[in-house]
């Protein structure tokens, strides 16, 4: 299998043969890769004795590896129901073997049992991807899968691009490398080749541009800006493996400019590193590794380099992209994080996923790249680049059926990146009125038939993210409780477009635009006046008018009253004839504005019955306490019936 050799098999040089508790034949044989053989060896002591815990998951983990997944479900469930505190890495190998059996209902009955204990984002990619695998396909896709012409009868994977030419790993036997006794295989080496205009791999060579070692040199990695190549070694002192405290023989990172200079760049006796990847806009460099905190098996960690060496610490990529099962290869190509992992919910063994990586460096759901680039194997070690005369051009490796070896690498020319669509929106939820984020407020997609298909809250600063599979028609909406609602409809390419940046939505809060005048709730305008004796809506009138049909367009449910007042100057019968032409003409002005007649209930004139001061009828006032009493209102009448 493919991932004992990517992983497992490092991981051997620093489990087997050098700790010093006491092992059985069985725990021997285990950790020797002899499935079969261990198999048969715990039967024999479980006969004869109880196996402990460990042993007997060893055994379910033994049937894994040989295929067996019922057998390996009941040893997996059985634990799983005398003890519900099952390792996070092997409660999603249960899965992953119930998921093997087409008992997917089980999975999800027995992912339901813990998700109060699992992270939130992992029960989200689960309930994502098993939806997007069973509503979409790659047909879309003009896919082209070649297996390359290069590969060997052995194990072949871990593509690089190096030049105009391709790098990879292999175990294959070419003299340099003696046998690694527990596998019987050859120690793994890396192995440069010719990439012809098809994109086929042809005349693979040892690679001569690192340091020679008779040990593991893998996975490599090279960086065209800095000139270098990462990849991982076994940590030795040349003739001798170098072993910790603790009696391990971890898996370095080291960092060669082709020309044999060598520089170790992560390095721990006790912990192994896996899979190198430096992106070079940030400086950082990422690899798998198993530091035991972790939130499974492998996860995938970045550290800040400066020309490539470290200068942080680790940073896990967090529960979005790391999970109970192991992660691997990362890959990072136009802001999409390509990685391999073998959670549980996926369609083989491990599965190629891909993740957007957003402005603020966190990550969008992991999307299966979905069948033909993944299988019910193992695919894994994902590349890309744009070719000129192809599109994209691209590799990755896997142990499929059909292949030459146990692992093959094979290619691939695609006209778009490869990966099950998706609508992946992320952005802020604004309040127009203060510029600020509207906290909790509601974020919902609906489809071209009304149908609600997904419904999130912004977080405390109004910023949100939502990915449902990819549909052609959708309707954003936007909203909170006394707050308008935004509210768009995008089709088709539109849809890709809104995906490539910030998707920010304003809406306004009711109480930014309403205020309190005369013991009633108005709306909020600044004063204005009509000409003298006059009742004709003005430019300036208007202005301020607009911000009425603004407040309808966003509050359609609110009823209003359209009052107008004049001062005691003029006769009372005048005035009140004034003041009521003054109230018709700011609601026919509404009306023709596109304020339905149903929300305006009706127009009244006071004339000068309402005064606010005492400038009455025979009362000497100034010109600017007269005005206090000129006014028209816009009164919501149901204000406190709606909130």
């Amino acid at each position: 299998m493919k991932f004992s050799l990517v992983v497992i098999f490092f991981l051997l040089l620093s489990s087997f043969g050098f700790a010093q508790q006491k092992k059985s034949k069985g725990d021997i044989l285990f950790f020797e890769y002899s499935y079969n053989q261990a198999i048969l060896e715990y039967q024999k002591e479980l006969r004869e004795s109880k196996l402990s815990n460990t042993q007997y998951l060893n055994l379910a983990d033994s049937y894994m590896k040989i295929g067996n997944y019922k057998k390996a479900s009941d040893i997996y469930v059985d634990i799983f129901q005398k003890d519900t505190t099952m390792s996070k890495y092997h409660f999603n190998k249960m899965l992953q073997s119930l998921a093997k059996t087409s008992e997917v209902d089980k999975v999800k009955a027995y992912l339901a049992t813990r998700e109060d204990k699992l992270p939130t984002e992992l029960v989200e990619n689960s309930s994502f991807n098993y939806e997007l695998i069973a509503t979409n396909r790659n047909e879309e896709l003009d896919f082209e899968i070649f297996n390359i012409s290069g590969n060997s009868p052995q194990s072949d994977f871990s593509p690089t691009f190096f030049k105009e030419s391709l790098l990879f790993s292999s175990d294959r036997p070419d003299g340099s490398k003696s046998i690694y006794g527990p596998s019987g295989k050859s120690y793994i080496n890396i192995y440069e080749s010719r990439i012809d205009l098809q994109g086929n791999v042809i005349d693979p060579q040892p690679f001569k541009g690192i340091t020679d070692t008779k040990f593991h040199r893998a996975t490599p990695y090279y960086s065209k800006e800095l000139g270098n190549i990462f990849y991982v070694l076994s940590n030795s002192d040349g003739e001798n493996l170098e072993f910790s405290d603790n009696g391990k023989n971890a898996l370095s990172i080291g960092m060669t400019n082709g020309q044999r200079s060598f520089k170790y760049v992560l390095r721990d006796p006790d912990t192994s590193f896996y899979y190198p990847f430096y992106e070079a806009a940030t400086g950082r460099l990422f690899f798998a590794a198993d530091f035991g905190d972790g939130y499974g098996g492998t996860d995938i960690y970045y550290v800040y380099t400066n020309d490539g060496l470290i200068m942080s610490s680790p940073t896990n990529l967090g529960p979005r992209i790391n999970t109970p099962g192991n992660e691997i290869a990362p890959f990072i190509f136009e802001n999409n994080l390509y990685f391999s992992s073998d959670i549980f919910y996926g369609l083989g063994g491990m599965d190629i996923y891909k993740s957007t990586v957003h402005s603020d460096d966190s990550y969008s759901i992991p999307i299966n790249l979905g069948e033909g680039i993944n299988s019910s194997k193992d695919d894994f070690g994902f590349i890309i680049k744009n070719n000129d005369t192809n599109g994209l051009l691209g590799y990755f490796s896997s142990n499929r059926d059909g292949g030459k070896g146990g692992d093959d690498i094979y290619g691939f020319n695609v006209k778009e990146k490869p990966g099950l669509k998706t609508l992946s929106l992320k952005g802020k939820v604004v309040n127009l009125s203060s510029n600020n984020g509207v906290s909790k407020a509601q974020v919902r997609l609906i489809d071209k038939d009304g149908k609600l298909v997904k419904e999130i809250f912004a977080d405390e600063n109004g910023d949100y993210s939502i990915e449902i599979p990819f549909q052609n028609n959708i309707t954003i909406e936007a909203t909170k409780e006394k707050h308008s609602i935004f509210s768009v409809t995008y089709q088709d390419g539109e849809l890709e477009e809104i995906q490539e940046k910030a998707f920010n939505m304003g809406i306004k809060f009711l109480d930014d635009l309403v205020e309190e005048q005369e013991d009633q709730t108005v709306v909020k305008l600044k004063k204005f006046f009509f000409e003298k004796g006059q009742s004709n809506v003005t430019p300036e009138i208007a202005q301020e008018l607009d911000k009425v049909v603004d407040v309808m367009n966003r509050f359609p449910q609110l009823q209003l009253r359209v009052e107008s007042h004049t001062d005691s100057r003029g006769g009372s019968s005048s005035n009140f004839t004034l003041s009521q032409n003054r109230a018709d003409a700011i609601k026919n002005y509404l009306l023709e504005q596109g304020v339905p007649s149903r929300s305006i209930l009706y127009s009244i004139g006071y004339g000068e019955e309402k005064l606010l001061n005492g400038c009455k009828n025979g009362v000497f006032c100034l010109d600017m306490l007269h005005n206090k009493n000129e006014r028209s209102l816009i009164v919501v009448l149901n204000y406190n019936l709606l909130f």
